[in-house]
């Protein structure tokens, strides 16, 4: 089992039954998914996820991502991060993600999934941003889909008041000085 955070999960519990609460009833027709479905086979259905932050924050929410998926290799939560992503940092990646890494990969495959959460000095959680790489999303930007939720899940907003979620052109400026290892600035397992 995964280092678990008793007050982010508490922040995270809270968060996500009151988005559950919110979300329409669904009785397995609607998504395709019958009663008689394994775990596995829900786990299945949620791998791709659309390229939007709601969608996205489904994904995170059912695959949960905090338990089930592994720290970014070689390092551990709350280490040092810096600016805009906070004070201290925890990354979380899926198995593709994680597989790509550990083989020494320098571009990540279509459905890495890089789950940031940034943290105030005092371990208070500030924002989680994630970057999703879809095939075909994004061309010009190695195809990786940007979002930024609060704390309680909800989408940040630019302080021209757009949704920081998609093709957010601060993201995507500020990663480009990273694009000869896949706009990603965590240092790779052998840079360590």
């Amino acid at each position: 089992m995964r280092k678990s955070h008793t007050k982010l999960g508490l922040l995270w519990g809270f968060t996500l039954a009151g988005v559950s609460a919110c979300a329409p009833a669904d009785d397995g027709e609607q998504s395709g998914q019958s009663s008689t479905e394994t775990p596995a086979q829900t786990v299945a259905a949620v791998s791709e996820p659309d390229t939007t932050g709601a969608a996205m924050w489904a994904h995170l929410r059912e695959s949960d991502y905090q338990e089930s998926w592994a720290l970014w290799p070689e390092t551990e939560a709350f280490y040092q991060g810096i600016d805009p992503h906070g004070a201290l940092l925890t990354t979380y990646v899926n198995t593709v993600a994680e597989s790509a890494l550990l083989a020494g990969q320098t571009m990540l495959p279509e459905g890495s999934v890089v789950v940031k959460e940034n943290f105030m000095p005092d371990e208070q959680l500030a924002a989680v941003t994630v970057m999703y790489k879809r095939t075909g999303y994004n061309p010009e930007h190695n195809d990786w889909f940007f979002v930024k939720y609060l704390p309680d899940g909800s989408l940040d907003q630019t302080p021209g008041g757009m949704a920081m979620e998609g093709r957010v052109p601060g993201c995507q400026a500020c990663h480009m000085a990273k694009r000869d290892v896949d706009y990603l600035y965590t240092p790779r397992p052998t840079e360590q």
